[in-house]
């Protein structure tokens, strides 16, 4: 039988950046070991069973399939969550507009609608860390609701719910403290589309019209027939696109407008507040 350290050699061929943590991490979930158990115990041998499995997924990793989607799950703030071809595989990015969301002073019952909802990642964080406000989520995608349910129903997450809806079609007459989105903003001729991760993930979660810009225009031109006065708008974007989304909150009438940047040092979260009536 191979040992822990034999197996996880052959695996050293493994495309990315980070082949040696891709390969632990799938030897660890065929055995049902930590990480810190892999390390303590190299020369521990593996029973074939469990070595053909782990030569299955290093197939699938080979192939290029995001480990993400070769497990079925992806771990975002303090949540294990489940994912699949139907939903973008969430970012350590995106945690970013997480943080910023927690530090409003929003109502103690706030409203809070996450638009493209996918996994649920963003609305199930939020609701794990404030159990009274009211997360709402929806997506285009049935598949991605369905992913997002089942997310909010394995960790219990009963301030929580998540319905089929085009951006703000479904949600026609009512109004929240808090609209947050990661919605598509990438060039469809864009480079990265065609490297990496990314090569399986929904295009239509991805890919928006007007150089990356279509849907963050429609989000924040909306915005205000959703918004009770005071509410905030966060919106993820591309790195190069913190200018245009500033002009475009500016534009429609938002204040106290800033961009957040993610752990790179990049512009990735645009918001402001809406004062209006």
């Amino acid at each position: 039988m191979p040992t822990v350290a034999e197996l996880l050699a052959d695996a050293s061929t493994l495309p990315g950046e980070s082949a040696r943590r891709d390969a632990e991490i799938l030897l660890c979930h065929c055995l049902e070991k930590s990480r810190t158990w892999l390390y303590t115990w190299p020369e521990s041998n593996v029973d074939t069973a469990q070595a053909e499995r782990f030569s299955s997924l290093l197939a699938s990793r080979f192939e290029g399939v995001p480990v993400a989607y070769i497990l079925g799950r992806r771990e975002f703030w303090s949540l294990n969550l489940q994912v699949n071809e139907h939903t973008l595989i969430p970012r350590p990015e995106t945690e970013t507009l997480v943080e910023w969301a927690l530090s409003l002073s929003l109502p103690g019952r706030a409203a809070v609608l996450d638009l493209g909802t996918g996994s649920g990642a963003i609305a199930l964080a939020l609701a794990s860390e404030r159990p009274d406000w009211r997360l709402a989520g929806v997506d285009a995608s049935e598949g991605a609701l369905q992913v997002a349910i089942a997310n909010a129903t394995e960790h219990a997450l009963s301030n929580s719910r998540f319905f089929l809806s085009n951006w703000y079609e479904g949600v026609a007459g009512q109004y929240f403290d808090l609209l947050v989105s990661n919605p598509p903003y990438v060039e469809g001729g864009d480079s990265h589309l065609s490297q990496g991760d990314v090569r399986f993930e929904p295009v239509s979660a991805l890919v928006a019209a007007e150089e990356g810009l279509a849907d963050l225009r429609e989000l924040v031109s909306r915005a205000p027939e959703h918004l009770r006065r005071g509410g905030w708008l966060l919106l993820e974007h591309g790195f190069d696109q913190g200018e245009a989304v500033r002009t475009l909150l500016h534009q429609r009438g938002f204040t106290q407008i800033e961009t957040r940047l993610d752990l790179a040092g990049l512009e990735r979260i645009s918001g402001g507040q809406w004062h209006a009536e």
